[in-house]
């Protein structure tokens, strides 16, 4: 049984994929704050789904993030779906702090802990990482510069990782997904009808439901 572990998985897109795989048969790690929402979530797969608060914020990352994969009996991919974003023209410098905190140092300490476990276990099967970035990484926002460079911090940080992997011969993929605007709670209070293509989240949840496997 392949085995997937996703950091950010209480909402939004990490939460669809979540129940995406489960429903196919994988083990499915998920992992974010919100606890709560992450017990519904098992609920909807109680024998594919198994749970673990982790704030990419907090020291204790790796510790948790280890405690995980083994609670699910390993891991061939880690996604990165943690991160936040305002809608800040005014510049408030404790959103664009948070935004900093999370997309930057959350995902840095999450990759390094991944990397490590793929370089000290992956010699036969390829481990793979994956982040969802964005679009904005490629040209900025001018209503969230901090959302903007922190993607595009993203997408250099994983083009150099892949580039470490292929120095040290680690076997492990590096995977930089760059959706566009998907209307989920991370645009909340930006006007969705003003991002172009906006895709709406009640089209990730169509399928929610529980499925026998």
């Amino acid at each position: 049984m392949k085995r997937i572990v996703i950091i950010g998985a209480s909402s939004g897109i990490g939460r669809r994929i979540a129940t995406d795989f489960a429903r196919y048969g994988w083990r499915v790690g998920a992992a974010a704050r919100n606890t709560e929402a992450l017990t519904e979530l098992k609920a909807l797969y109680p024998d594919n789904i198994e749970y673990a608060g982790i704030d990419v914020t907090a020291q204790d990352v790796e510790k948790k993030l280890y405690d995980l994969i083994e609670t699910i009996g390993g891991m061939d991919i880690i996604l990165y779906c943690a991160g936040c974003g305002w809608y800040n023209p005014e510049l408030d410098p404790e959103d664009d702090e948070r935004t900093i905190a999370v997309n930057v140092g959350g995902m840095t300490k999450v990759c390094i802990a991944a990397y490590k476990y793929f370089r000290d276990t992956a010699n036969v099967d390829k481990g793979r990482i994956a982040v969802i970035t964005s679009v904005a990484g490629t040209k900025g926002l001018g209503v969230s510069a901090a959302y903007s460079a922190s993607k595009s911090y993203q997408q250099k940080y994983l083009q150099a990782l892949d580039q470490l992997a292929h120095i040290q011969h680690v076997n492990v993929g590096i995977t930089d997904i760059r959706p566009g605007f998907v209307d989920t709670g991370l645009l909340k209070r930006t006007p969705a009808r003003d991002l172009p293509m906006a895709v709406s989240y009640t089209h990730l949840r169509a399928h929610e439901t529980r499925h026998d496997l």
